[in-house]
């Protein structure tokens, strides 16, 4: 593992990043560096995680072995520019945003520079985030794997080419928002039978994560483990027509797809 890591952002995915390396205890807290330009922000999660805020993205970088740039794609190229005097040839830098290629990476930071490419998710705050790990040409096996330890840490982590970004951008770097929306139907739909809200969304978020540990657990195909719950002439085979009659498989496709796509054209 790394023995310093620095967040450049503490937005949403920043954060989740950091809560998510102090939940797991992969690394003492008070060698994790956060810098926000919006101070309030990187001390209000100091507070909350006991990481260290530094005043500039020149120190930041300089306290850093990895480097987390958890910035926004449209603003990357001034982050980087901030930084980019700071790194040193064994500092690998870690790049989150949406759209921004290895080879655009290296064009701003020079070709020698280390680095990576993750696309993460939100679950990291709790323990159960996705992230694709794609690094290049400069960065070792071991920092690699270092790499894939800090996004294991808090989920799971996988080494992809990079060409498959934007597919996994589709999937799991904005799939919890379709879950989310999914689970808030479901309890819509128990609501409309009479069930009390708050305990509607109990059952349909726990009903989702046991369906997702059990693809997980039995590595077994999604479609058989659907037709193990759906008996003949029973309830859920009427309820799967029901889904299939409404496009509920095209429609999570195109889902995927306009994620996709839309990371293409950043």
């Amino acid at each position: 593992m790394f023995q310093t890591i620095g967040i450049c952002g503490t937005g949403n995915m920043g954060r989740a990043i950091v809560k998510g390396l102090v939940a797991a205890n992969a690394i003492p807290a008070d060698h994790i560096y956060l810098y926000n330009i919006h101070r309030a922000k990187a001390d209000a999660l100091a507070k909350e995680t006991g990481a260290i805020v530094v005043d500039t993205p020149q120190e930041l970088a300089q306290h850093s072995q990895a480097l987390i740039m958890a910035v926004k794609p449209n603003i990357m190229e001034a982050a980087l520019e901030e930084v980019r005097t700071a790194l040193t040839p064994d500092t690998v830098l870690v790049s989150i945003a949406a759209g921004v290629s290895l080879e655009k990476l290296a064009f701003y930071t020079g070709p020698e520079t280390k680095i990576v490419r993750v696309m993460p998710n939100t679950p990291a705050m709790v323990g159960e985030g996705m992230a694709s790990i794609s690094p290049n040409h400069n960065v070792t096996q071991a920092e690699t794997d270092d790499t894939v330890a800090v996004f294991s840490s808090f989920g799971k982590a996988a080494v992809t080419d990079e060409k498959l970004i934007d597919a996994v951008c589709g999937l799991s770097g904005s799939g919890p928002a379709y879950v989310y929306m999914f689970i808030e139907a479901l309890a819509d739909g128990a609501v409309r039978e009479g069930m009390p809200r708050q305990m509607a969304y109990t059952f349909a978020a726990q009903t989702v994560l046991g369906s997702a540990k059990m693809v997980l657990e039995t590595g077994r195909h999604p479609g058989e483990l659907k037709d193990d719950v759906c008996s003949p002439g029973g309830t859920t085979i009427a309820a799967v027509q029901a889904l299939e009659e409404s496009g509920f498989r095209a429609a999570a496709m195109k889902a995927v797809i306009a994620s996709a796509e839309k990371n293409k054209s950043f």
